[in-house]
């Protein structure tokens, strides 16, 4: 019928208009502005969220955290507003991710007097921000990267912060000039009385003499968990060991102790050990410049004094190299006997640096306790696959084992390790003696979640027996200096045939490693957090040009998961590189590893346009500040939006000529350079 088919025509370009004018004002309207609605005739109708009641938005943005409220306010002028309203009285303001100015953070806390909880990176902050830090209403601080405080913050947080129950600072006074006094440390200890929590990770041995130790007497009696940064062992055996018994009273509910100390000696242990007799966790680290005297060492004796209550659970003693290859030499498989009959509920033994102690010692600790799921040996000179030969034997459920620079392990230990089929994260690095044998028995093993294989002597075949079983529950991957791997191990794992749970990768060191390993990553839309390329030759610009177009499955932000990306030393990496770092791409990227001489001043353009991007040209670590176990779920990445609003809503538009320039620059000095 001819008049049907026209009604059905006009009726089919009608729905096209309808769809044409939607689709435009869609376009037109900033995001989260409007809602776009069909009625019942099917025509569209335009909501605007001006007309729903502010509380009820407010109501519903008490349940976000500051990140993802900060994102909001940059949507919209309604949801702004709402924003503004909702930070004069949020309970809590955590913010670990990016460090603020001055600037910012003063107008975001100033007007709320409700605030009970504050944690912040304070990298961009010093003395001046101390009375908007500082506020009677808060029970909780955590300031991550102090190093331009002074002890005037510790001292002002005593004076004003009565009620506080948790206190972490980080690298208070680490920057030239800025100094800590004991009375900063009194007014602090005096004045916050009811003190639960407390860690200073920053060196107090600059700053206080041996006998000042006994200030810590004026602790809070509540206070379970203490944690110092760097304390000389002096200090902390006559602060328990003092005629007053002040100190001892002060402490004798403490249940988790951290202490890194100048030397780990017998008489410390024995005074932490009778004096804390609440103890559940002990955590003592040590990294001499020289080798300890041997008066001034822990032995066999030391160990027997360890857990005289029986109640510790987690014991922690290592002896790091950082500065000098110092070992405990006086403690042998003696002193292992003493310490399994000590411990024999422990469910966590890291032991690190006992160069003397045999398979014998070692396979005393894990077959008497029986309760053990977490069991680390660092630089165990003397460990060998007999120590876990009969580990079927034992009723162990271990989840976590690391065995670092263990060198004379083989993959035979593996193998017996793989019989426990509970383990989630297994450290082999420095194991240079474990090879391919080893990952076939790890891809058993369906539970899973973190592999490190740092300097092993796997291959491409190795790694393809992971994908078996272990790759789709893998989280972290690592394996930087293996130097038998290629491209192909890439192309196999990452060949986009499902989606994955890795979110670290690090193929660092790898001289075989070109672009076409890291064009398969990108390929595959693996939503990788961090990546880690360092002193891989032949990768170039192609690689990064790759991971700034990547989409992470359904996400349409290009390179929208990265967080960390560390290409120093990467002898492909030019300029052209830096014109795929700016924005949009990479937006939620806060760490970048970068070989500073390829073009300074683009990377400090770089680094102006983008502030909240830590640029290190230096070929340090990455995303290691140097105070660790900080509370991680504030430091993880805001990952739900499309793009960084936050820094968007910090920054605006500023920077993005500065940066041209500098590239335009560069690129007239080699037209120069080409002519002559």
């Amino acid at each position: 019928d001819p008049v049907l088919g026209s009604d059905r025509t006009q009726k089919l370009q009608r729905e096209r208009e309808i769809s044409t004018v939607s689709a435009k004002k869609r376009r037109e309207t900033p995001l989260m502005a409007t809602t776009a609605v069909l009625d019942v005739d099917g025509f569209d109708e335009e909501r605007s969220l001006d007309m729903l009641p502010a509380a009820l938005l407010e109501t519903i943005m008490t349940k976000l955290d500051v990140a993802s409220l900060c994102s909001l306010a940059s949507t919209c002028k309604t949801l702004k507003s709402c924003v503004s309203r909702v930070l004069t009285f949020t309970p809590n303001f955590h913010l670990f991710n990016v460090s603020l100015s001055m600037e910012t953070v003063r107008p975001l806390l100033f007007p709320n007097q409700q605030l009970s909880s504050l944690k912040l990176d304070c990298g961009r902050l010093g003395n001046s921000a101390i009375d908007v830090l500082a506020r009677p209403s808060l029970r909780e601080i955590s300031l991550h990267n102090c190093r331009d405080f002074s002890g005037d913050l510790i001292s002002e947080i005593g004076r004003k912060c009565k009620d506080l129950r948790l206190l972490c600072l980080g690298s208070v006074a680490e920057k030239v000039g800025r100094t800590v006094t004991r009375g900063a440390l009194e007014d602090l200890l005096n004045g916050c009385s009811h003190l639960e929590v407390l860690a200073l990770m920053f060196d107090l041995s600059l700053y206080l003499r041996p006998d000042d130790g006994r200030i810590f007497g004026l602790a809070s009696d509540k206070l379970t968990h203490l944690e110092l940064g760097h304390i000389s062992s002096r200090m902390m055996t006559q602060l328990l060991t003092s005629t007053g018994q002040d100190s001892v009273r002060a402490l004798r509910n403490v249940q988790q102790l951290r202490l890194s100390v100048d030397c780990i000696t017998d008489a410390v242990v024995k005074a932490i050990s009778n004096c804390l007799t609440s103890l559940i966790d002990l955590d003592l680290r040590d990294a001499p410049l020289e080798d300890p005297r041997q008066l001034s060492d822990l032995t066999d004796f030391g160990l027997q004094e360890i857990n005289q209550n029986g109640k510790l659970k987690r014991l922690s003693l290592i002896r790091s190299q950082e500065f000098h290859s110092a070992y405990f030499r006086r403690v042998s498989d003696q002193g292992m006997l003493f310490l399994a009959g000590k411990c024999l509920g422990m469910e966590s033994i890291c032991l690190g640096g006992f160069c003397r102690v045999t398979d014998a010692g070692f396979k005393t600790i894990l077959h008497s306790c029986a309760s053990l799921s977490k069991f680390s040996v660092y630089h165990g000179p003397k460990l060998t696959d007999l120590v876990f030969h009969d580990v079927l034997a034992t009723a162990l459920s271990l989840s976590h084992v690391s065995l670092r620079r263990c060198h004379l392990l083989t993959d035979h230990a593996v193998q017996k390790l793989a019989w426990n089929l509970k383990l989630e994260n297994l450290d082999l690095r420095g194991c240079r003696n474990i090879r391919d044998e080893a990952l076939q028995a790890i891809s058993h093993l369906r539970k899973l979640k973190v592999l490190l294989l740092d300097g092993t002597d796997v291959s491409d075949t190795g790694l393809s027996y992971l994908r078996e079983g272990v790759w789709d529950s893998l989280v972290s991957l690592s394996v930087r200096g293996c130097r038998n791997l290629t491209d192909k191990f890439m192309t196999t794992l990452f060949d986009g045939s499902s989606k994955l749970a890795l979110r670290e990768l690090d193929v660092s060191n790898l001289p075989n490693l070109t672009d076409a390993a890291v064009f398969a990553l990108a390929k595959s839309g693996a939503p990788i957090t961090k990546l880690q390329l360092r002193e891989c030759r032949l990768i170039g610009d192609p690689s990064v040009m790759a991971l700034a177009s990547t989409r992470v499955y359904e996400d349409k932000c290009p390179g929208s998961s990265l967080g960390l990306l560390d290409l120093y030393d990467c002898g492909g990496i030019t300029q052209l590189s830096f014109k795929w770092l700016k924005k949009p791409f990479f937006p939620r990227l806060k760490w970048l590893g970068i070989t500073g001489s390829v073009n300074r001043d683009i990377v400090d353009a770089l680094a102006r346009r983008r502030p909240h991007l830590k640029v290190s040209c230096r070929g340090e670590e990455l995303g290691i500040d140097g105070e660790d176990d900080w509370d991680s779920a504030d430091i993880q990445q805001h990952m739900e939006a499309e793009e960084d609003e936050l820094e968007q809503w910090i920054l605006g538009d500023e920077g993005d000529v500065e940066m041209e320039d500098a590239e335009e620059e560069s690129d007239d000095e080699g037209s120069e350079e080409e002519e002559e």
